[in-house]
């Protein structure tokens, strides 16, 4: 599984980050980085929450 994000479309909730830690982050300005284009094995559940909790629709599966 990999994760993308739409940096320009990000609003800076940080909900990815809450709730899959471990392949997201937040930069200085608080739009989401991604730490891993791979989903490491036992985050897959946490990175489909994150990608759900988007408010701005801003991540993806694939």
């Amino acid at each position: 599984m990999k994760v993308e994000a739409d940096y320009d479309s990000c609003i800076t909730a940080g909900n990815c980050v809450m709730v899959a830690g471990a392949v997201f982050d937040q930069d200085d300005d608080g739009v989401v980085v991604v730490l891993t284009e791979d989903v490491p094995e036992g985050e897959e559940e946490h990175a489909r929450e994150a990608v759900k909790l988007c408010p701005a629709s801003a991540l993806r599966l694939r």
